[in-house]
């Protein structure tokens, strides 16, 4: 299928694409969660699933980055109907934002009421280790605060107000729960806040040392933009970033920072987010 350049789209398109995928599908999930990289093997766990390749649906965005393995799963992880992007699209790739948020209009306009979104991030607080997992209590969005936000442009407000309140972007009760889960699990969940980038390439370590000094615990090239749209749609949202490296800040060292380094962290993230989301969904009634 072609992806559409329309610079904006109205409730309609979004209903169409959703309509179109409601039909292929028995399941009606409230919940949608995003894969970031190295995390598509989280799909695999869930049962009874339809899957499609991202090119089979209208004038959905295909991914073009390893690690991102470009289908919607849509299915039970223990019981609970899910809606799964295993992989996402990113703006370097060359898409409009809208493109690139297009993916949670439709989850809204099929019915999905709550978005988790999950990330590989480069660690921006010292204390943070490649593994750790981080709850996002909220974010920069760089992209957005030079000019480059998804809701620019004529509003519709079928789809959300022209001014949208962001001081409680990432919602309360989905991180308490977030933070119970993974204490009864033993996992150590970090908190910060994340830096949403354009990319595709890393940091500099000046640009570190800067993005540390804005508050930045973490930092990667994607979900700030998906978040913004999902809570402008009125979207609950809950942001978990994994630890894949930790940014260098400090010019002329061995270090480096490569895509094989974020993949092979995720095959270390992996049972841990599992764990945690599906205490998370299992206990989904706490948060209210």
């Amino acid at each position: 299928m072609s992806i559409s350049t329309e610079v904006s789209h109205t409730p309609a398109f979004y209903a169409s694409i959703a309509a179109h995928i409601a039909q292929r599908t028995r399941h009606r999930p409230t919940v949608g969660i995003v894969l970031g990289s190295g995390y598509s093997a989280l799909a695999d766990a869930i049962t009874e699933a339809d899957v499609w390749p991202y090119a089979e649906i209208p004038h959905f965005p295909v991914s073009t980055v390893e690690g991102h393995r470009g289908q919607l799963v849509i299915g039970l992880l223990d019981g609970r109907p899910v809606w799964v992007m295993q992989g996402r699209v990113h703006y370097y790739e060359g898409l409009s934002l809208q493109q690139v948020t297009l993916p949670i209009r439709v989850m809204r306009a099929f019915g999905i009421e709550t978005v988790i979104l999950t990330n590989a991030a480069g660690g921006l607080n010292p204390t943070f280790r490649p593994g750790d997992i981080m709850l996002i209590e909220d974010q920069i969005n760089l992209v957005g605060m030079i000019g480059h936000n998804p809701l620019m442009g004529p509003n519709d407000p079928a789809l959300g107000p022209r001014f949208p309140d962001l001081s409680t972007l990432y919602d309360r009760r989905l991180r308490e729960l977030a933070l119970a889960v993974a204490a009864d699990l033993g996992i150590a969940l970090r908190r910060g806040v994340y830096v949403g980038l354009a990319g595709p390439a890393f940091e500099t370590p000046a640009e570190v040392r800067f993005l540390r000094l804005i508050g930045g615990d973490a930092t990667g090239m994607s979900t700030t933009n998906e978040a913004l749209v999902a809570r402008h749609s009125g979207m609950r949202v809950l942001g978990l970033s994994g630890i894949s490296n930790v940014a260098i800040d400090a010019i002329d060292t061995p270090q480096q920072t490569s895509h094989e380094e974020v993949l092979e962290a995720g095959r270390i993230l992996v049972p841990r987010l599992l764990a945690l989301l599906r205490g998370i969904l299992a206990r989904w009634d706490e948060a209210g």
